[in-house]
């Protein structure tokens, strides 16, 4: 259950924190993070900080419930330069005291880094190199979904979205029975609203009858130029370099490890 759980928590937090424009594939959309969508091109120029929230819900066979809220301080640079900052509180039982974890994409310097407030330390990792551009830009072809699964996307329209002007997409997910062991057809469904100035998803709602509900709120935006130096390694860190910033426990990875119930703060 802890897996099942924590890969639809991670599907929807590479959404929320990686990209930023459109992407095709099985519930592929914008993310957080000032990247474009499906590519690794910084949005730049659309400046903005704020304040993401998300509720995660499941209920158990017996009536029990599981219930999750996180929030993280985001903020992007008019570089495309980005920033999450977050608490980590760690299990009662361990004796240690709730610390500040910021992740830094800079696309400008082309490293990112994982800031500690426990220990000082900045762990910084080398970007992948923008997409060639030699191929005219085509997108690879995604994947047909397999087992029978269907997939439905409608258009929501215009809205005002947590104070700002949205355009929605709600992406149904239909699993047949018998596909994976279902005696009924489970169907998947997320609704997802964008800014259409900024790029980034301000509402993201998802529904799994395996694992439950999740919901992404951006609110308090403020678009305008954040602090230069919330963008920048503070003095009196030590900073560690790592490998490729974006590998299987790059961006989201790290970015979605404070999301995943039933796993451990990270120190």
């Amino acid at each position: 259950m802890k897996k099942l759980l924590f890969v639809s928590c991670l599907s929807l937090f590479t959404v929320v924190l990686s990209a930023q424009g459109p992407r095709g594939g099985r519930f592929a959309g914008p993310a957080f993070g000032g990247m474009g969508r499906g590519s690794r091109t910084p949005v730049t120029g659309a400046p903005y900080s704020g304040i993401q929230t998300t509720q995660m819900q499941r209920v158990l066979s017996n009536g029990n419930q599981i219930s999750r809220t996180q929030q993280s301080k985001v903020y992007r640079d008019s570089q495309g330069r980005t920033r999450v900052e977050r608490t980590i509180t760690p299990p009662a039982t361990s004796g240690k005291q709730p610390y500040t974890q910021v992740t830094i994409v800079d696309p400008v310097a082309g490293f990112r880094y994982v800031l500690n407030s426990s220990n000082m330390t900045a762990i910084q990792t080398s970007l992948p190199a923008p997409p060639s551009t030699t191929t005219g830009g085509t997108p690879p072809a995604q994947p047909a979904p397999r087992n029978g699964i269907q997939i439905a996307t409608v258009s929501l329209g215009t809205e005002t979205i947590n104070s700002v002007t949205a355009t929605g997409t709600q992406v149904t997910e239909t699993i047949p029975a018998g596909a994976i062991g279902n005696t009924q057809a489970i169907a998947i469904v997320r609704t997802t609203w964008v800014s259409t100035a900024l790029k980034v998803p301000v509402e993201i709602k998802s529904s799994d009858p395996r694992s439950g509900t999740t919901d992404m709120e951006l609110t308090s935006i403020q678009q305008s130029e954040p602090d230069p130096s919330l963008f920048t390694v503070p003095s009196g860190y030590t900073v560690k370099t790592g490998g490729s910033g974006f590998g299987a426990r790059g961006a989201a990875g790290a970015m979605a490890g404070p999301w995943r119930m039933g796993s451990r703060a990270p120190r």
